[in-house]
């Protein structure tokens, strides 16, 4: 822990921060494989009402249902009444995706729990791997910087090379990191 002069008349703690740790967590991995499992799980909940449920299941039974909800509702337009009851139709329909979303994640879990260690444990290696070659560069290059304040032009000729070679051999970037453009 880094202790920082008085700000402000408040006290400043900070814990000392490394630019060189690794972005990657199983945490966030875990985050995306439910995020997935969870879109999967509403297409499937959309394509099971809309296969197992007739045109007599969806139209009418939720029909039913939305206009007996949409009774409670007195003193409406007609207007009002029947885009309130579309909407209560409407949320039947994702109360049911979702439902069914939800118990697909729920029953996918274990599967999510193991490969986000296993991602993350992967990632993290490449992660390191990356971050180690590209503390060895930056420490070639400073070398090379101060060997060139000091050289003469046949040692310059020599660095211009070898800083040649060192550009053609750059650190890689893991494939799973997507570089903005």
């Amino acid at each position: 822990m880094k202790i920082s002069p008085v700000q402000n008349n408040l006290y400043s703690f900070k814990a000392q921060k490394k630019d060189d740790t690794n972005p990657i967590s199983k945490k966030g991995e875990k985050a995306l494989l439910v995020k997935g499992t969870f879109v999967a799980g509403l297409g499937l909940g959309a394509r099971l009402l809309f296969e197992l449920m007739d045109g007599d299941f969806l139209f009418e039974t939720l029909g039913n249902k939305a206009e007996k909800i949409n009774k409670k509702n007195k003193g409406l337009s007609p207007n009002k009444k029947f885009l309130t009851g579309l909407g209560i139709w409407a949320g039947l329909i994702m109360i049911f995706i979702g439902g069914f979303a939800g118990l697909y994640t729920l029953f996918k879990a274990p599967k999510i729990n193991y490969q986000g260690n296993v991602n993350a444990f992967k990632k993290g290696k490449d992660m390191d791997v990356y971050i180690k070659g590209n503390a060895v560069e930056k420490e070639l290059y400073t070398q090379m910087n101060e060997k060139a304040k000091t050289a003469d032009s046949e040692e310059k000729a020599k660095l211009q090379t070898q800083y040649m070679q060192m550009q053609m051999a750059k650190n890689k970037v893991p494939d799973f990191i997507k570089l903005k453009k």
